[in-house]
């Protein structure tokens, strides 16, 4: 009787867990991740061109191109990957999600981490940093303990990406610090380890997605996710990356990239994207790999020969790649999770038509300089993410809509 006792004990806590109670907007990971995201983003931007015009100023302890890099990896995209990632992992564990006060903590400390790197001068590099690493690592810590427990090691890959993403964000601060110079090398770790995490995460959701529309829409079969051929691919892509962020630019590491970045156009091709053109909640997913591929061959392009610079195949990288998935991979999660259709309607289509521009304007001022095509690509960018913001906040602290 007693065991019997306690294992209803047990089973009523249990139940009182998965009976989630508190605020709607602190339910799963990406609700408030995903709009801080999406407004840190809209706001970042905007603020960089103007401090690198000179319209306001900037004294923190990273040079203002060093900040402008620093906020769009460890301030909008680590809060879309967060948000991503917490929201995946009950689906690969069987656990329940973190939310509530432990979701609002980890929200919390990136906002804290953005206020540190801005406030900077005043706090110190030391103070910036240790407050600045504290969400990274609690995501961290929070995402191997939920691996860990459900036994889920295939997914270990993911986990080490950011880790790897942690570890550029504190060689960003040792530089910051005067400590090491490791600068360039945070730059390119940090880099590599999103467009990793685009080649993990996207290889998985753009075939799967595809797949499941081609079997409501009368598509073709496709290559399934994680083939031998995919995995060939991937391996040559952290070959690649390790030899860019290792050496810099050379002619070994510009190969590599090439030869990764090619292998992933085909990639991409098993997955025939150009067949999805009728919704674009799928088509958007082909586009942002698309760039990854693009990009990864015009990095390794801009070290063979002079006809690419480098910043304009980083841009495609991170403007396009990195923009362009984190939007569509938003855009479809919270409609998916807060039970409407997954359909893009006209204001998500002009929300992906913005950031497309935007990558296609910033690459054309590599070519332009002097321009004012810097400007016209800011101001793209921010219209996509305000209008993300707009049209999807409402539906992160709202109740699931009934189908």
């Amino acid at each position: 009787f007693e065991a019997r006792g306690k294992m209803a004990g047990n089973q009523q806590r249990l139940d009182r867990r998965r009976q989630y109670t508190g605020p709607e907007f602190l339910k799963e990971g990406f609700r408030p991740l995903f709009m801080a995201a999406g407004i840190w983003a809209a706001l970042a931007v905007p603020v960089w061109v103007a401090v690198w015009s000179g319209l306001i100023s900037y004294n923190g302890i990273f040079p203002p191109q060093v900040w402008h890099i620093h906020e769009m990896m460890f301030g909008f995209v680590a809060a879309a990957v967060g948000g991503f990632i917490l929201t995946a992992v009950p689906n690969w564990t069987g656990r329940l999600p973190v939310r509530g006060m432990p979701l609002a903590g980890l929200a919390l400390l990136w906002l804290a981490g953005r206020l540190a790197v801005w406030f900077s001068s005043s706090t110190g590099p030391i103070a910036a940093a240790a407050i600045d690493l504290l969400y990274l690592t609690a995501l961290v810590l929070c995402v191997g303990r939920e691996l860990f427990a459900g036994r889920n090691w295939k997914n270990a890959p993911v986990l080490g990406a950011l880790a790897l993403l942690l570890g550029a964000n504190g060689l960003f601060h040792l530089d910051a610090a005067g400590i090491a110079e490791t600068g360039g090398l945070a730059i390119r770790l940090s880099i590599a380890a999103m467009a990793l995490l685009v080649a993990l995460i996207g290889g998985r959701v753009v075939p799967s997605f595809t797949r499941n529309w081609f079997a409501k829409n009368g598509g073709p079969e496709i290559a399934s996710p994680m083939a031998g051929f995919d995995i060939a691919v991937l391996f040559a892509t952290v070959i690649a990356l390790f030899f860019w962020v290792a050496s810099g630019e050379g002619s070994a590491a510009g190969t590599a990239l090439v030869v990764a970045g090619l292998l992933n156009l085909a990639r991409l091709a098993r997955w025939r994207g150009w067949k999805t053109t009728g919704e674009g909640l799928v088509t958007i997913l082909h586009v942002g790999y698309l760039w990854l591929s693009v990009g990864l061959t015009l990095l390794g392009v801009s070290m063979l020969y002079d006809a690419m610079t480098t910043a304009a195949a980083l841009h495609m990288l991170t403007l396009g790649a990195m923009g362009t998935m984190t939007l569509a991979v938003m855009t479809r999660a919270i409609l998916g999770h807060t039970g409407r259709d997954l359909h893009a309607g006209p204001a998500t289509i002009a929300i992906y038509v913005f950031v497309t521009v935007a990558m296609i304007l910033r690459v054309a001022y590599g070519f332009a300089p002097g321009t004012g095509l810097i400007w016209a690509s800011a101001g793209f960018w921010t219209m996509a993410f305000a209008l993300f913001v707009w049209v999807y906040a409402p539906m992160t602290w709202r109740k699931r809509a009934a189908k």
